[in-house]
C-alpha cells in the first residue's frame, strides 16, 4: 500500500535556500499539476479563484525567498492605499508627496537589500576602514515586483490609470507567480483589466501556451544550463588559462546562455500565463538580429527597456530639453539600468557602454537625417547585424566578469594569444556544447516565420495531442531535475 513520508514531504515543501523554486524545477511542475486542477474547479468563482492564485503566488515566493515574502506584502499594501489616496487628492504637492512616499518605500527596500554593501564598500575608504560585507539576504525578484508596483502608483499619479477598489485584485496583480521573480515587468494598465474578465482559455491560447512553455524549458533547462556549467563558467573563471580562440567562443557561449536563460524564463512565464487565461506582452524578440544598438534595446528585455524609457528616461526630461540633454539622459538611464541588474561596478560599466552607444547612434542618425524607422538592407544589414552583435558580446564580457581586471585579461587573450590552431581540439573536446550552441544560434537567427510555423503546428494538434505533449515535457523535465524533488511517497509491501 501507499506510505507517505511526512518528514520528507515537509522538507520538500518548506523553503530551502540551496534549492529555490523556479519554473524549470521538478517541484514546481509537480505542484503546478495540483494547482491546475483546483484552478479549473474555481473557473466561474472569480473571487475564490483570485484568492487561491494569490495564496499560491505567495507560497511560490516563500519557496524562492523564505521569510522575506512579507516584503511583497509590504510593497503591495503600501502602494494600494497610497494610490487610492492619490486619486482623491486634488493638491498637486499632496499628490507628489504621496508619490515620493511610494518611491521611498519601493526604492528604499530595493536599495537596502540590494545596494547597502555596494555603497558601504565605496564609502569605507573615507574613514580608512576595512570593508566587511554585512549579512544581508537579497530576496529573489525584488527588482521586478518593486518596479511593477511603482508603474501602478506612477500611472495613477499621472492620471493615466484609475486605482483599484479591491485590495485582493492588487495583491493578485503584484504577486501573480508567472512573472513574480524574473519578469516580464507587466504594466498595471495591461494586466488589471484582465483580472475580473470571465476566465476563458481558447484552444489557440492553450496551444500557444504549451509552445512557449516547451520552447522556454528547452532554452533554459537544456541549452543555457548545459553550456553554462560545461563550458562558459570554466572560461570566465580562469580566462588567462585559455587561448584567445577559447575565450572568444566562451564569450559567444555566454551571449547565447544569457539570452536563453532570460528569454527562456520569460517564455515560460508567458506560456503559463496563457494556460491560466492571461496575456503578457512579448519580452524578447530575437535581439541578436538587431542592426543597431537602438534596435537591440527594442528587442532585448522589452518590458524592462520600455519601463526605463517611460518612467526614468522621460522623467529625466527625455528628448524635450535639447540634443545634449537627450544624450545625457540616455547615458544616465542606461547607467542606472546597469546598476538595476546588480550591485557591482561591472554592471555599471556595462550600462555605461550601452548608454554611450545609444547616444552615439542617436547622434549619428540625426547627423545623417535618418528617421527612427529607417532600416538597412542587403549586405549593409548583414554588416550592421554583425557589428551590433559583436558590440553586445563585448559588453557582455564586463557584465559576466566580477572584476574589471578579469575582463581586461579576457580581451587581451583574444587579441594577443588567439592561437586558432587549437580550434579543432576545442570542438572535439566540447562537441556537445558546440552542437547546442549551433542549434541555439540557428534557431535564433532563423526566419521569424519558423517560430510562427511551429506555433501553428502545435495549435493544429488535437486537444489530446497538446495535453500529451505537455505531460511528456513535464515528465522529461522532472527526470532531468530530479535532484530537487526527492521521493516522499513510496510503496510498502
Amino acid at each position: 500500500m501507499w506510505q507517505l513520508d511526512w518528514n520528507k514531504l515537509a522538507e520538500v515543501l518548506t523553503y530551502n535556500a540551496k534549492q529555490p523554486m523556479i519554473f524549470s524545477s521538478g517541484l514546481f511542475l509537480f505542484l503546478f499539476l495540483g494547482f491546475s486542477l483546483i484552478y479549473v474547479l474555481l473557473q466561474k468563482k472569480d473571487t475564490a479563484r483570485i484568492l487561491f492564485v494569490s495564496l499560491f503566488s505567495y507560497y511560490f515566493y516563500y519557496k524562492s525567498s523564505g521569510f522575506y515574502f512579507f516584503l511583497l506584502g509590504v510593497v503591495t499594501v503600501t502602494d494600494f492605499f497610497l494610490a487610492g489616496r492619490m486619486a482623491v487628492t486634488e493638491s498637486k504637492w499632496g499628490r507628489k508627496g504621496l508619490l515620493l512616499l511610494s518611491l521611498f518605500v519601493n526604492l528604499g527596500l530595493l536599495c537596502y537589500f540590494k545596494y547597502t554593501n555596494f555603497f558601504y564598500e565605496m564609502l569605507t575608504p573615507l574613514w580608512n576602514g576595512n570593508f566587511e560585507p554585512l549579512d544581508i539576504f537579497l530576496p529573489v525578484g525584488i527588482s521586478f515586483f518593486t518596479f511593477q508596483s511603482l508603474s501602478y502608483t506612477i500611472d495613477v499619479y499621472r492620471r493615466q490609470l484609475q486605482p483599484l477598489e479591491r485590495l485582493l485584485d492588487y495583491v493578485f496583480y503584484v504577486s501573480f507567480f508567472p512573472q513574480l521573480v524574473a519578469g516580464p515587468i507587466v504594466r498595471a494598465r495591461d494586466f488589471i483589466p484582465q483580472i475580473r474578465e470571465p476566465l476563458m482559455v481558447s484552444r489557440e491560447m492553450f496551444a500557444t501556451g504549451v509552445f512557449f512553455v516547451v520552447s522556454g524549458l528547452f532554452k533554459k533547462a537544456v541549452i543555457s544550463d548545459y553550456i553554462s556549467v560545461n563550458f562558459v563558467e570554466r572560461i570566465f573563471d580562469n580566462p588567462a588559462l585559455y587561448s584567445g580562440v577559447e575565450n572568444l567562443f566562451g564569450i559567444y557561449g555566454y551571449a547565447l546562455q544569457i539570452y536563453c536563460d532570460f528569454s527562456g524564463y520569460s517564455d515560460m512565464a508567458i506560456g503559463i500565463a496563457l494556460l491560466l487565461g492571461f496575456r503578457f506582452p512579448m519580452n524578447f524578440n530575437s535581439p541578436y538580429k538587431a542592426d543597431s544598438i537602438t534596435d537591440f534595446w527594442h528587442r532585448w528585455h522589452i518590458s524592462l527597456s520600455t519601463w526605463l524609457r517611460d518612467y526614468l528616461y522621460i522623467s529625466l526630461g527625455g528628448n524635450r530639453k535639447g540634443k545634449i540633454r537627450t544624450y545625457i539622459n540616455l547615458f544616465l538611464t542606461m547607467l542606472l539600468g546597469g546598476l538595476w541588474h546588480g550591485a557591482s561596478w561591472n554592471f555599471v560599466i556595462w550600462g555605461g557602454f550601452h548608454g554611450v552607444a545609444l547616444a552615439a547612434h542617436k547622434f549619428w542618425r540625426n547627423l545623417l537625417g535618418k528617421p527612427k524607422t529607417a532600416v538597412s538592407y542587403g549586405i549593409r544589414k548583414v554588416f550592421a547585424v554583425m557589428l551590433t552583435f559583436h558590440f553586445v558580446c563585448f559588453c557582455w564580457i564586463f557584465f559576466r566578469n566580477s572584476t574589471f581586471e578579469a575582463s581586461v585579461t579576457m580581451i587581451r587573450q583574444v587579441f594577443t594569444a588567439f592561437h586558432p590552431e587549437v580550434l579543432g581540439q576545442l570542438i572535439e573536446g566540447y562537441w556537445k556544447v558546440f552542437v547546442l550552441m549551433g542549434i541555439g544560434y540557428l534557431l535564433h537567427f532563423a526566419p521569424d516565420g519558423w517560430q510562427d510555423a511551429c506555433c501553428r503546428g502545435v495549435v493544429r494538434l488535437p486537444l489530446l495531442g497538446k495535453a500529451l505533449l505537455l505531460v511528456a515535457l513535464i515528465y522529461l523535465v522532472i527526470q532531468i531535475k530530479s535532484s530537487d524533488i526527492q521521493p516522499f511517497i513510496y510503496f510498502q509491501f
